[in-house]
């Protein structure tokens, strides 16, 4: 089974946002973590497959 990134990114955002409204306090680790990805993933594309 082969899951394309863009049908990723909004299941991720939908995820994100409900655990964000159900505590809070995930907020700031789940922007790092989002930033983290997104920068290894720009500097070293091959790593997206």
């Amino acid at each position: 089974m082969t899951v394309s990134t863009l049908a990723l990114t909004p299941l991720i955002s939908l995820i994100a946002g409900v655990l964000i409204l159900v505590m809070p306090r995930l907020l700031n680790y789940i922007v790092a973590i989002y930033l983290i990805i997104a920068g290894l993933l720009g500097l070293f594309p091959h790593l997206a497959g």
